[in-house]
């Protein structure tokens, strides 16, 4: 103690820096932007294709559309609710647009729509308006007076003779659209009233998502319909789930962890205070990695995150070194002879890291910042701030002896087993080779979103009518009227597929909003006063609708020959919005404006590929895209990305050693554990039939870098020519807190965190083992021989 009062350690400047840049580090923690979309885990530089999929995920309006199932009771017990619910919805303010096929929810769409009929109508041309083209428009609307649509027509006959109205409605209503009973939309398959509603907030912004999903649920509960359950889905719903999933298993995975490693350090140690100052690299490993990415990034991705747990098991190797080590040589003594094997494997492994993190996908690139500013933070940790708070390092010996005389005894044992290790080596190399490659990991392999969960969203999706056939049409144009152009010329190709019954339909942006370019050809079309009035009374001589009463469509015809053009603004907060910027998607930052056409294909069909692509093969800036298979195509060329800079990341590491070791023999005698412990957990992997992908790799880097502290301190022991217990209790330590923390990550219900946990926990406690096995020179300890 000093004369002030204070412990003479804390009268050194190391652990203020180290508080206030861990104040400054918690409060960047706390402003970090926390994301779950798989938008980061895409391509910076996509092919044409992957553009337009990758346009889907990123404009966020398919993330706004919530797809809602009310199941149970009665059918009339289920169309209440819908109709109460959607009432509920609407009076919210957070909805753009709620739909459950009631009357009044089309009313409002048809006031849209009628108001702007003669420019949205597929109908209107010159011949329309001839009188023999207004004799049949108006014959075939009263005709459909007898019709059960008569009851809606009727109101609007001496406004839209010619069923303006009606053409409109044919072409936007998708040909699955769902089924109307008492009123509401219902299911044709199950016994379920269905509802869609689209968000005002963007689909990016998923607390606004979280909370639109909570008005639905809260509405819903409201009701108080007891029988009844809801039903809700979307890519909105999956990016709220998941990140909410993710959150939790981070969470809970930390508390196990740090609950595990405290009891591990706390029978090794034998008291508290070395396990709190144990504790200390890993918290300035994981707050040290959350900021940098924030700065780099932006915001920090929940698997990213996730991966920061795995650094309770690499960086806390870091403090046991020290605390266990340095009781026998003191700080001074350890920071000489063993810090600087400690050191030489941080580089490798921030060396195996760094080839990450100029990853053109951004994902990856979270996890290369992360892994190697974590580890460089815990590492300066240890160095600079545990020699001053433990300069001894932990008194006691809990039970280091015990683990030190265990250690001893594989080393003296597993040399033995070399031969037979070096030939289950080898028959997994040759493994490898002979079965089909294990790298075919799928994009969803990064989702946490269970199966029932897709299930429910392709049921409802079905009774909604939206497209499932996997494949659409894209058109790639400079601006909104170009990109509007081309969906119609697009449609004008596809409508002869459905003639032939090759489709059944399909949806365009230009059904919602034509092409300024047809626009003004519709209006063009409208003829002066006049002329109309004197053809209007020649084609209602004789006929059902005297013209004297047709005064209010004169009077229309004329206003909408003044009218300018519709664009996509003039549709925005309209019940149609939400369709067309699903479908026509604007350039942002130079990018092309991109029309999407929507395929049906008839019941038990499949989309004619051939056809298509013959199709649209001479409009220039289209393409036929499947969904699928381009996902496919996204993933491989990540994974083959990954493992390239993987690969680049082990010569860097292979380089690193060769010129510290300068020594073919201990370059091979380090190498040799390592590879081993990498090639018998991969094929361990792929006997398992498991589909590995990049977490797998990210895994199998964790392994090599841990692997590598264990074959650096033997390589030293070896030099050496003796062994201390409380080195090989360090060792033993280290690996255990590190396997445990790795077997809790692969009970995670997060796919890509439990892939790293599986891959780690065997393969540390390998890397241990066989750089045991592969020691070759002898090595004494006051105990006898380490190695033989």
């Amino acid at each position: 103690m000093t004369r002030d009062g204070l412990p003479r350690r804390w009268r050194q400047p190391v652990p203020w820096i180290w508080l206030a840049a861990m104040a400054l580090g918690l409060w960047f923690c706390a402003r970090a932007t926390y994301v779950a979309d798989l938008s980061a885990f895409l391509p910076s530089s996509p092919t044409a294709e992957q553009r337009v999929l990758l346009e889907q995920l990123k404009n966020g309006a398919a993330a706004r559309v919530l797809m809602i199932g009310i199941r149970g009771g009665t059918p009339k017990a289920r169309a209440d609710a819908s109709r109460r619910l959607a009432t509920s919805l609407r009076a919210s303010g957070a909805f753009e647009a709620v739909h459950n096929g009631e009357d009044g929810d089309q009313e409002t769409l048809g006031r849209l729509l009628f108001e702007r009929r003669y420019l949205l109508s597929p109908g209107v041309e010159p011949a329309r308006f001839s009188v023999d083209g207004l004799r049949d428009a108006i014959d075939e609307t009263v005709g459909l007076l007898g019709t059960p649509a008569g009851a809606r027509i009727k109101p609007l006959l001496w406004r839209d003779p010619t069923g303006e109205t009606v053409r409109m409605a044919e072409a936007m209503l998708p040909a699955a659209a769902p089924r109307v009973e008492d009123g509401v939309w219902v299911s044709r398959t199950q016994p379920r009233a269905v509802l869609v509603a689209s968000s005002r907030a963007d689909g990016g912004d998923l607390d606004a998502q979280q909370e639109a999903q909570r008005l639905v649920r809260d509405g819903f509960a409201a009701l108080g319909a007891p029988g009844l359950q809801l039903e809700l889905t979307g890519a909105g719903v999956f990016a709220v789930e998941s990140r909410a999933t993710i959150k939790s298993e981070v969470e809970r995975l930390a508390i196990a962890g740090s609950v595990a490693m405290v009891l591990l350090l706390l029978l090794a140690f034998g008291s508290l205070r070395p396990l709190a100052i144990a504790a200390l690299p890993v918290a300035s490993g994981v707050i040290g990695g959350v900021v940098a990415v924030s700065l780099v990034a932006g915001h920090v991705h929940g698997l990213t995150l996730g991966f920061g747990t795995t650094l309770i098991g690499e960086a806390v190797d870091y403090g046991i070194y020290y605390l266990v080590q340095a009781r026998a040589l003191g700080h001074a003594g350890w920071l000489r002879g063993q810090w600087p094997t400690v050191r030489l494997g941080l580089w490798t492994s921030v060396a195996g890291f760094a080839a990450l993190i100029v990853s053109g996908w951004a994902g990856l690139a979270q996890l290369g910042i992360f892994a190697v500013a974590g580890l460089l933070a815990a590492a300066a940790t240890t160095r600079y701030l545990l020699p001053v708070l433990a300069p001894e390092g932990a008194a006691g010996s809990g039970m280091r002896d015990r683990l030190g005389r265990m250690t001893l005894a594989l080393t003296q044992a597993l040399p033995r087993a070399r031969l037979p290790l070096l030939a289950l080596t080898v028959a997994a190399v040759l493994a490898l080779a002979w079965l089909p490659s294990p790298w075919r990991g799928s994009l969803s392999s990064l989702s946490p979103v269970p199966q029932q969960a897709l299930d429910l969203d392709a049921s409802l999706r079905g009774d909604l009518g939206a497209s499932d056939a996997g494949v659409l049409v894209a058109a790639e144009a400079a601006d909104e009227a170009a990109a509007l152009a081309a969906a119609e010329r697009i449609g004008q190709r596809l409508d002869t597929l459905v003639q032939a019954g090759k489709l059944a339909s399909y949806q365009s942006p230009a059904r919602i909003l034509p092409s300024p370019a047809t626009q003004l050809a519709r209006r063009a079309a409208l003829p002066e006063a006049a002329v109309l009035q004197e053809r209007l009374a020649a084609a209602t001589r004789d006929g059902p609708l005297p013209a004297a009463k047709l005064a209010p469509f004169l009077a229309d015809v004329q206003a909408q020959r003044r009218m300018p053009v519709l664009t996509r603004a003039d549709l925005q907060g309209t019940p149609l919005a939400g369709a067309l910027d699903a479908q026509l998607l604007a350039g942002k930052d130079g990018t092309p404006w991109t029309a999407l056409l929507l395929l049906q294909v008839p019941a038990g069909g499949a989309v004619p590929l051939a056809e298509l692509r013959q199709a649209v093969a001479d409009l220039p800036g289209t393409r036929v895209v499947q969904v699928q298979p381009e996902l496919d195509q996204i993933y491989a060329s990540y994974l083959g990305q990954a493992r390239w800079q993987a690969a680049l990341g082990a010569l860097a590491v292979l380089a690193l050693l060769a010129g510290h070791l300068r020594s073919a023999r201990r370059l091979a005698s380090v190498l040799l554990p390592l590879a081993a412990s990498v090639v018998l957990v991969l094929a361990g992997l792929a006997l398992s039939g498991a589909a590995l992908g990049v977490l797998h790799l990210i895994g199998l880097l964790l392994v090599a870098a841990i692997g590598s502290n264990y074959a650096l301190f033997f390589d030293q022991l070896r030099q050496r020519g003796s062994a201390d217990p409380d080195t090989l209790a360090s060792l033993m330590l280290a690996n255990l807190t590190t396997v445990v923390s790795f077997a809790l990550l692969a009970t995670a219900k997060v796919p890509a965190l439990a892939a790293v946990g599986l891959t780690v926990a065997p393969g540390a406690l390998l890397s241990l083992l066989l750089a045991a096995a592969f020691s070759r020179a002898p090595a004494r300890s006051a105990a006898g021989p380490v190695t033989q």
